[in-house]
């Protein structure tokens, strides 16, 4: 029976080692902390499968600017990482050029057109169907400038097979009567779904593969390592200095993936884009599926576990502690706009979301060895593109080639 080492327990690393059980390999999971917390149990959890419009600074004239300077608003960079990100930075400028801009829309469709019908089986495959709510989702704005802004983007998701319509203020009051009466426009998202708990699919995910005869090591992934040429297998060297050695290796450590890249010489650009949220207890009745307040960069989601608040991109490295003012910033904007909300027994939460300059995933091999593989990189669609990464990297292990072309995807195009 052929190995393969995962090198990561969030969502994607256990949608990989579900997919490779399901091909007959034998399965060892590697992670710091099975039971910590990880951007895989924060996220929004939305589906969101019309998000095909790359990070771009193109057109945006002195905005980035105007939301640096406000510290909650939806940009922060920290001023002592802000050196370390220049690379990252600069590889943003050129990757928001009108000829990439197309590219990587394509790109990211051709991932996301997929992604909730592969994420439809996985739920159904750990007994989790009833977890996911097909209601789409609302995109709202308080202004006709805002509404116009964005005419652009919305035609560049049509193009892509995004299916979307206009809402009248009067179906939206319909629709989502818990929102303040303030909004000129609407669009519902039709294909968008939600779940009841990311959190819970990571565990029933970690406990299905578990079951099913993975081997999960604790500790912390120092190196990888290639031997015989990168021809004969791969392996994982541990802090501890223990070895794990197996037929591939899959890297799905998220923020933290670039240092077991460049272990082996693959340079890689991936930071994070620190998101932060409050869940809510008692106000998840207050909607009935995501919206997405666009004017503000906000989102809510209406969890089992409570209504979820959303948003902000902070850069400052792995280490910084988190700043939970952020997560404040965004309850005191929900309340403006979600009259009824309830604030008691609020929780905060603030997760490291793995971002390339240039939106798209690393998926596909080393440029080393075919034995180790790449899947990482995600940023805000992480739980959108879990299930269909998963079965890339599945076609990968079998030497198949897969039904999606992955170049635009290889470590090598940084």
């Amino acid at each position: 029976m052929p190995h393969a080492v995962i090198v990561g327990a969030g969502i994607i690393g256990l949608s990989c080692a579900l997919a490779a059980q399901r091909r007959g390999w034998k399965v060892t999971l590697v992670d710091r902390d099975f039971e910590g917390d990880r951007a895989s149990h924060g996220n929004a959890g939305g589906i969101a499968v019309s998000e095909c419009v790359p990070l771009s600074l193109a057109g945006m004239g002195l905005k980035p600017l105007k939301w640096l300077m406000d510290p909650l608003g939806p940009l922060s960079i920290r001023p002592r990482h802000a050196p370390k990100l220049l690379p990252w930075y600069m590889a943003l400028r050129r990757a928001s050029s009108p000829r990439n801009h197309a590219r990587i829309g394509d790109a990211l469709a051709a991932l996301n057109r997929r992604s909730l019908a592969d994420f439809e089986a996985l739920l159904a495959e750990i007994g989790l169907s009833g977890d996911l709510h097909k209601r789409g989702a609302l995109t709202v704005y308080e202004t006709e400038k805002g509404y116009q802004d964005e005419q652009d983007a919305w035609q560049f998701k049509r193009e892509r097979g995004v299916r979307w319509r206009p809402v009248s203020r009067d179906e939206l009051r319909q629709l989502e009567p818990g929102l303040a009466p303030v909004f000129s426009h609407a669009v519902m998202l039709e294909d968008w779904a939600h779940i009841d708990d990311p959190k819970r699919i990571v565990d029933r995910l970690r406990s299905h593969v578990a079951a099913h005869g993975a081997t999960l090591v604790a500790g912390k992934a120092a190196g990888l390592s290639l031997d015989g040429a990168g021809t004969a297998a791969a392996g994982v060297v541990l802090a501890s200095g223990e070895k794990i050695t197996a037929d591939r290796v899959v890297v799905a450590t998220g923020a933290w993936s670039a240092h077991l890249a460049q272990s082996v010489g693959d340079r890689v650009l991936v930071e994070s884009e620190r998101g932060y949220n409050t869940t809510l207890p008692g106000s998840a009745a207050l909607l009935n599926r995501e919206v997405i307040f666009a004017e503000r960069m906000f989102v809510a989601t209406p969890l089992a576990i409570g209504l979820r608040i959303g948003g902000a991109a902070e850069f400052a490295g792995l280490e910084a502690p988190a700043n939970y003012r952020r997560s404040d910033a965004l309850l005191d904007l929900a309340r403006r706009y979600l009259p009824g909300l309830d604030g008691s027994d609020a929780r905060q939460w603030m997760g490291n979301r793995p971002t390339t300059p240039d939106s798209l995933p690393v998926i596909g091999p080393s440029a080393r060895s075919d034995r180790i593989l790449y899947a990482f990189g995600h940023g805000h669609l992480g739980l959108t593109q879990s299930a269909t990464t998963a079965a890339l990297i599945g076609d990968l292990l079998d030497n198949r080639f897969p039904g999606t072309d992955l170049r635009p995807y290889a470590v090598t195009r940084f």
